[in-house]
């Protein structure tokens, strides 16, 4: 599966043109959203940072209400939403990606697996746009990429 690069990259032009910076908080994508950002050219004018946190205290050292995740879990609709605000509001980004979810194992505590929560929060207009996707195949980096275009496809939705 290949990443949709020229999507993203019209993405990225029509940010730069508004003056919108993005920030992402992942969490199984491992980084991989942050990764095909700035693997287009230019994106160092509008990404503004991304942070990996797997750990659900540094979800909440970078601002993540330990309440949500105590009572939604960290696989979760509204964990995804309060990590996207929180990099947003820690950034002062105009959009915020939170991605939280299970690739592949079931996990013992929540019982969930293969499913991936992820929430785009856009700071002035304070709208959220959030998804589920459910993951088909038992390949980590085949799976990265699905949700990653999921994302790609929601940002392309949103700016155009």
């Amino acid at each position: 599966m290949n990443v949709k690069y020229d999507k993203l990259k019209e993405v990225l032009e029509k940010m730069i043109s508004m003056n919108h910076m993005i920030a992402t908080m992942e969490s199984c994508t491992g980084g991989g959203v942050s990764s095909v950002i700035t693997n287009v050219p230019g994106a160092s004018e509008v990404f503004h940072f991304g942070v990996v946190t797997y750990s659900n205290d540094y979800k909440v050292k970078m601002g993540v209400d330990h309440r949500i995740l105590e009572k939604f879990g960290v696989y979760s609709i509204e964990t995804s939403k309060a990590m996207a605000k929180a990099i947003c509001l820690l950034t002062n980004a105009e959009i915020g990606i939170g991605v939280s979810g299970n690739l592949n194992m079931v996990d013992p505590i929540e019982n969930k697996g293969g499913i991936v929560y992820f929430s785009i929060y856009q700071l002035k207009e304070k709208k959220f746009y959030s998804k589920v996707v459910t993951i088909t195949k038992p390949q980590r980096e085949y799976s990265k990429k699905a949700i990653i275009n999921v994302i790609i496809d929601t940002l392309y939705d949103i700016y155009f």
